[in-house]
């Protein structure tokens, strides 16, 4: 089943209107999403415009259907933030609840888990 990593392209950390940004910190963190998660067939990537997550930013959704989905933030647009953020959507994707073992989250990922939404119902 796919897991779907929903990312803010909208995100602003502090202190982004005092510098010369050409592009959001979400359209940074995005892009290199999007470029860890090339060629995986359980990843998908996609962007939104806002997550509401504004005192989190940078925000990531990690979702599926049937499983636990996770809303996580406060990343700095780098390599190993996305390549944290798609190693573990590729366990999410692999696990059938979507819960993942601690010791199985990549390092890049702990600490930066906002909420956790259970499923929704079948009906």
């Amino acid at each position: 089943m796919t897991t779907w990593i929903t990312i803010c392209d909208t995100c602003k950390q502090d202190g982004w209107d005092t510098g010369e940004m050409t592009q959001t910190d979400g359209e940074a963190l995005a892009t290199l999403v999007e470029a860890a998660a090339t060629g995986l067939n359980e990843v998908r990537t996609r962007r939104v415009s806002c997550l509401m997550g504004c005192k989190n930013a940078c925000n990531v959704a990690i979702q599926s259907a049937g499983k636990l989905n996770y809303t996580l933030g406060t990343f700095t647009p780098s390599a190993e933030a996305a390549e944290g953020i798609v190693a573990y959507a590729t366990a999410h994707a692999n696990s059938d609840t979507g819960q993942v073992p601690y010791r199985e989250w990549p390092q890049a990922v702990k600490g930066h888990f906002v909420t956790r939404h259970p499923p929704l119902p079948k009906e």
